[in-house]
């Protein structure tokens, strides 16, 4: 892999799964108004067809299943990946969080098994958000070990109004749901973890404003007390790729909540919504940004490799 390649902090992956289960996929999104032309089909041969095709030298592998045992197969299948390609890929392991104690066997067992690098996280997963009260002993344990957590938004949302749901209504979900876990102080009392914001972080840059401006109104529920300040400074300690979101209004936002230093190249490879084209389109617009300077593209590019050290020595042996 070429020294300066790019590191995709944001890849899905599938485990293998037969043509008719892909049919039946491929038509319930399309009944959603997602209107894919054929069904999906994921392999790490084509993964890395796609990389190349756009100068990515590695990618984090995640993907969250909604079932336990689809779960926990699907992180034992993408460790497989990463052992056979170790300087191609890396794996961030699913957890659930409707289910706290499956959540930590899995955090366990990703780290004396599965050898991932981080973990994956959606905003709901079975009508649990993560703000959750069931989830703090996984906080802890993630706070204890200072783990990266990669935050996606549920993808299970119905479409509305005929627009397809990945086009904005997870946008929306990201928003909604991180906001929720500021009034928790989620961030504040367990500031070792890294939280990785997929869409640079969705509708909530250009919302953070309002939030810390009329956030702490008498008319707002917010029974911790949750100062301007806090909210503010929370929202600040966030990391955000740029999965689909490589563009100047995308990033203006995010620099006025984050520091450039937390902005982290994401592609969103290895789903329906994305394809070579797309990425390298997003990869023009974030090389050609007027809201950055050339070295904080070099430096979003490669920020994974500060966020998960462990790639580096990958690479190095490769």
């Amino acid at each position: 892999m070429n020294d300066h390649a790019l590191i995709d902090i944001h890849a899905h992956f599938t485990a293998p799964t037969t043509e008719d289960v892909r049919e039946a996929a491929w038509r319930a999104m399309r009944a959603d108004n997602f209107m894919a032309p054929a069904p999906h089909v994921w392999s790490p041969e084509r993964a890395i067809g796609a990389m190349d095709a756009n100068g990515i030298g590695m990618q984090l592998l995640s993907t969250v299943p909604t079932r336990h045992d689809a779960l926990v197969a699907s992180n034992t299948y993408g460790a497989t990946v990463v052992a056979a390609t170790p300087n191609r890929f890396g794996l961030l392991a699913a957890l659930s969080n409707d289910d706290p104690d499956l959540a930590l066997r899995e955090i366990r067992r990703a780290r004396t098994e599965l050898d991932a690098d981080g973990f994956a996280m959606s905003t709901t997963y079975n009508a649990v958000t993560m703000a959750d009260s069931r989830l703090e002993p996984v906080w802890k344990e993630l706070n204890d070990t200072a783990s990266v957590v990669f935050v996606h938004p549920d993808t299970s949302i119905p479409s509305q109004l005929g627009l397809p749901t990945p086009l904005i209504e997870v946008t929306f979900e990201t928003a909604r749901v991180i906001t929720s876990m500021l009034y928790a102080r989620v961030f504040s009392r367990f500031p070792n973890i890294t939280f990785v914001l997929a869409h640079c972080g969705g509708a909530l840059p250009g919302l953070s404003g309002r939030i810390s401006l009329i956030g702490t109104e008498p008319w707002v529920s917010n029974p911790n007390q949750v100062t301007s300040e806090e909210l503010r400074a929370q929202m600040g300690q966030l990391f955000l790729d740029t999965a689909a979101s490589g563009t100047d209004a995308n990033l203006a936002a995010a620099l006025q909540m984050v520091p450039v230093e937390h902005i982290v190249y994401g592609g969103d490879s290895g789903v329906p919504c994305t394809n070579d084209e797309s990425v390298a389109e997003n990869l023009t617009r974030l090389r050609t940004s007027s809201v950055l300077h050339a070295d904080d593209v070099t430096g979003i590019t490669r920020r994974a490799l500060t966020l998960f050290p462990r790639l580096g020595d990958r690479i190095a042996a490769a």
